[in-house]
């Protein structure tokens, strides 16, 4: 592919206002100097230059995988992204006005001033033909041609009818969607929306579900068709864009389209025929050949008429100009609002003898998905292919490359470096910039941007990272390089790392990069010694912080000081300090620490402590959780660990079973009578304190029974609990006579006991005994 020189503009400007003032031009030349190209151009080379030499170019379509270029003898030529012809088809016997791909790839078809719709496979040597005796300017094969058994396609031309195709049982029918407006000059199908234009203007219709969704009226004073041909392109599913004339309009289709169970979409029907809205619309200065969409801009190709087309003021039709007088056409990139991003002026072959319909434009199907600040992702930047009788010219937005190159020529090196970096330019480009640049930035102090540059500049050379090491260490911003030097591929020397740790640890600013560093670094590639002796001496210090004590927490256990590295990771409460001690066999070291383990994990902490009793007894465990104070919940910690060691062996805190008797109250009150029961280590009085302020009436039943107090346990159990049945269990168990007197004169203070005690004891009473103590005129109820 031969190269095309890209311009600007700026010439043809000079050659349409040359009346302008000179120094006005320069000014303007200037200006357009400093903005940078969005697009490159190439002539597309292959076999495209002896075809045209020739034949003369009618129109053009683009598929994923190939270029389908039409002729005005009728011939179809298929080619390669490079311009080399892989097929051809001798399609027609006039001029191909119209080509189209369906979205596989895999069918053309094409439509002729013959009269003829013509579809052929690319693979195979199926080919269609169909008559309509009039001639065609118009087509579009159905984007699911190839998926879809119904071939579909629709097809117009002079005659005004849009005809719909379609392969039923009986072979082929056409429907026609439209008629008596005039010729059909244009039509695009996108997913199940077909966009036409006729003299009247375009319309929409939804062949999903066969109905005319909206209209878009021809613009005011628009030339001729025969002038100039209206254009449509999709821009997505729901963006239609239109160029007719000098008027632009981007139109977004509103469609009724409900998603169904199985994911497909279901045609809602609507009378409403006002689904479109007009979201850009702006009037040009020129006539336009093509239009096509860039990102969120758009790419016209523009004609400019001669001073003989009344300037810049145009009628319905245009005056036959002089031959060779034309002008060359122009790709201008505009946004919707008309405002212009970029003008180039393209001179290609017989500019001057064509007229605004001898050109086209066409660009390959990209999502535009991959589209940011004016970039695309690589392989899904839009191409764009100009088309005119002799030539064929390839416009594809500038890469990075590009870009660095045209910042390096205007010296804005940080701007190429940047470009570098993103866009991974070659390495020798890479140099060039670099090298430059990093001495600049060290003499503005941009120390930061420096270092970042070095793993670009420096590479794999040990000796220029260690020189730069010690240089940044001089200048005392060595930590803003840390985060850039290499631990291998080159491997520096051992005091280079050093140095840098230590430069670290002695700036708290850095005690977080430090941690992070030690964290990454194999610890091979130095020696952790001179880096903890810079850090000990912050220990108890404002300058220690709990990243820097992480940190010497890491290096300690680089260099095997196990024991120091736990006491900072409990006092740091890290989750993997118990890990930590199993690892290391460090469970005697666990003594001074328990109050941080418990915070950290109480149940694993209880655990390991029950565990290793021998090595720290339960005289040392309680003395720190009850020195604890109010930095947690202590008593709580506690709690867990007496019952834990009282499951273990319930005479192991004895020493504490008055204790364990209130924090059993406090957290887990149904424990406290079963443990009641069990001990014989507590004080009866303290416990029964504890139980009667926290209205634990079974347990206080239990305690003053143990204290011999029987009267007052059966008055709670009679009056607080209410429990007769519990009662007489009560009193058979103590074996005194006494206390059965004592039950039924309690219980005869309330006549409903009197029947459930004449049902419970039964073999300890005489009921006979209990009758005659009841007063005479006392209902009893429950007796029968």
């Amino acid at each position: 592919m031969s190269s095309f020189p890209s311009e600007n503009g700026v010439e043809g400007d000079d050659e349409r206002e040359e009346e302008e003032d000179e120094d006005v031009e320069d000014e303007e030349e200037e200006e357009e100097e400093e903005e940078e190209p969005r697009l490159k151009y190439q002539r597309m080379g292959g076999s495209i230059p002896s075809l045209l030499s020739g034949e003369a170019a009618s129109c053009i379509a683009v598929a994923e995988r190939m270029i389908a270029l039409g002729t005005y003898d009728g011939t179809i030529h298929i080619l390669d992204f490079l311009g080399n012809q892989v097929k051809e088809f001798a399609a027609h016997s006039a001029v191909v006005n119209d080509l189209s791909f369906d979205i596989e790839g895999e069918y053309i078809g094409s439509c002729s001033d013959d009269g003829s719709v013509v579809i052929n496979s690319l693979f195979t040597d199926e080919k269609l033909k169909f008559e309509y005796h009039r001639p065609m300017k118009a087509i579009a094969l159905d984007p699911d041609y190839t998926r879809k058994t119904s071939r579909r396609f629709v097809a117009g031309g002079l005659a005004g009818h849009l005809y719909f195709n379609t392969k039923k049982w009986l072979g082929y029918r056409d429907q026609v969607l439209h008629s008596g407006e005039g010729p059909i000059h244009a039509v695009k199908w996108r997913t199940s929306l077909i966009a036409w234009a006729n003299d009247a203007g375009v319309k929409v219709y939804d062949a999903a579900n066969d109905q005319r969704i909206t209209f878009i009226e021809r613009p005011r004073g628009s030339p001729h068709p025969e002038i100039l041909l209206p254009h449509l392109v999709w821009q997505d599913d729901t963006l239609l864009v239109i160029g007719w004339g000098t008027s632009v309009k981007v139109a977004a289709i509103r469609t009724h389209l409900n998603k169904g169970s199985n994911g497909t979409y279901r045609p809602v029907t609507t009378s409403n025929m006002n689904q479109v809205d007009i979201v850009g619309s702006f009037q040009t200065s020129y006539y336009i050949s093509g239009i096509a969409p860039f990102g969120d801009a758009l790419v016209v190709l523009a004609y400019i008429p001669g001073e003989e087309d009344g300037e810049k003021e145009f009628s319905s039709t245009i005056p036959s100009r002089q031959q060779g007088n034309a002008q060359r056409p122009e790709v201008r990139i505009v946004t919707w609002n008309n405002d212009e991003l970029a003008t180039d002026a393209l001179p290609v072959h017989g500019f001057e003898h064509y007229k605004a319909k001898d050109y086209s434009l066409a660009h390959a199907p990209f999502s535009g998905s991959s589209y940011a600040g004016g970039q695309w992702a690589a392989g899904d930047e839009p191409i764009y292919y100009i088309v005119s009788p002799k030539d064929v010219v390839i416009a594809k937005p500038r890469d990075a490359e590009d870009h660095i190159a045209w910042l390096l020529q205007h010296g804005w090196h940080e701007k190429a470096l940047a470009a570098v970096e993103a866009g991974q330019g070659r390495s020798e480009l890479l140099d060039e910039v670099g090298s430059r640049y990093l001495d600049h930035l060290i003499v503005e102090r941009k120390y930061a941007d420096a270092a970042s540059l070095c793993p670009k500049l420096l590479r794999g050379s040990a000796t220029a990272w260690e020189r730069w090491v010690f240089h940044f260490a001089h200048l005392r911003q060595l930590p803003v390089l840390v985060p850039y030097i290499p631990t291998e591929n080159p491997r520096l020397r051992d005091t280079a790392y050093e140095v840098a740790l230590v430069a670290l640890a002695t700036n708290p600013s850095f005690h977080k990069d430090l941690l992070s560093t030690v964290k990454s670094w194999p610890p091979v590639i130095y020696s952790a010694l001179p880096v903890i002796s810079a850090i000990e001496p912050q220990l108890n210090t404002l300058s220690m912080t709990d990243a820097l004590k992480e940190a010497l927490a890491e290096l300690y256990a680089i260099d095997g000081q196990y024991e120091k590295a736990f006491s900072l990771y409990a006092d740091l409460m890290k989750p993997d300090i118990f890990d930590f001690i199993e690892k290391h066999n460090l469970h005697d070291s666990i003594r001074e620490k328990v109050v941080q383990m418990m915070m950290l994990d109480c149940k694993h902490a209880v655990s390991l402590l029950i565990q290793n009793r021998d090595l720290i007894t339960p005289s040392e465990v309680v003395s720190q959780l009850l020195s604890a104070g109010n930095k947690c919940d202590s008593r709580y910690f506690l709690h867990l660990y007496l019952h834990s060691l009282s499951e273990v062996n319930p005479h192991s805190g004895k020493d504490f079973h008055d204790v364990q008797v209130e924090l059993y109250a406090e957290y887990d009150p149904k424990m406290l009578l079963p443990f009641l029961r069990s001990s014989q280590h507590y004080t009866l009085e303290k416990a029964y304190e504890i139980c009667v302020r926290r209205d634990l009436l079974r347990e206080q039943v239990f305690i003053l029974g143990r204290m011999g107090n029987s009267k007052q346990a059966l008055a709670v159990i009679i009056n607080e609990l209410g429990d007769i049945e519990e009662a007489v269990e009560f009193v058979s168990m103590q074996h005194d006579d006494d206390l059965w007197e004592e039950l039924i004169q309690q219980c005869l203070h309330k006549p409903e006991m009197v029947g459930v005690l004449l049902e419970h004891t039964v073999g300890n009473l005489d009921p006979l005994y209990i009758v005659n103590m009841v007063p005479n005129g006392l209902e009893i109820p429950r007796l029968a």
